[in-house]
Order: structure tokens, then C-alpha cells, then sequence
């Protein structure tokens, strides 16, 4: 594929889907609105979803170690713990 003014995107978006945490990350995108509503109704909460989809992102990409990513979630707060919880990994480390 030529470089163009997305390449870096696409090449970032690749590490993550390949790093450490791909299937978690895989997991936690494929909630559906309905299960992050189960955990949290709060229409705020979708957007702490989307944080955190990005902090799992970030972390499988540079290989951050578990408990980086355990206390970059718990960073984000309860909510992003309920949420993160959903993925059967994350529901035995948090």
C-alpha cells in the first residue's frame, strides 16, 4: 500500500490488533451498546467505553505489562472497571 496522509493510522491501528492484548481488545470492541448499558446506563458511559477502548488499544500496542493496563483502567475509574470487566481477562485481573 503507498504511503499517504493515513499510513501512520493504519500502521498504528495494525500494531494494536497484533500486540499483546488483541483478543482482549477484540472482546471489548465487540461489546454491544445493550451490554455496556447492562453494566452502566449512563449515556457518559459510552464515552468512558471509548477511553477505554483506546487505553486497551494503546496498551497492546506498546506491550505495556498487565498491571500497567490494570492501573491504567483503574485510573479511568469505576465505570471503566465495570465495563472492562465484560472481557473474561480483564474480569480476573481487575
Amino acid at each position: 500500500m503507498p504511503n499517504n496522509r493515513f499510513s501512520d493510522l493504519f500502521a498504528e491501528a495494525d500494531a494494536a490488533f497484533n500486540g499483546q492484548y488483541r483478543k482482549e481488545l477484540n472482546q471489548l470492541m465487540g461489546l454491544s451498546k445493550e451490554e455496556i448499558d447492562a453494566v452502566t446506563p449512563c449515556t457518559e458511559d459510552l464515552r468512558v467505553y471509548a477511553v477505554l477502548t483506546r487505553v486497551v488499544e494503546e496498551a497492546s500496542r506498546d506491550n505495556l505489562s498487565q498491571a500497567e493496563l490494570v492501573q491504567n483502567i483503574r485510573e479511568l475509574g469505576d465505570t471503566a472497571v465495570k465495563i472492562a470487566r465484560k472481557v473474561p481477562k480483564f474480569a480476573l485481573l481487575l
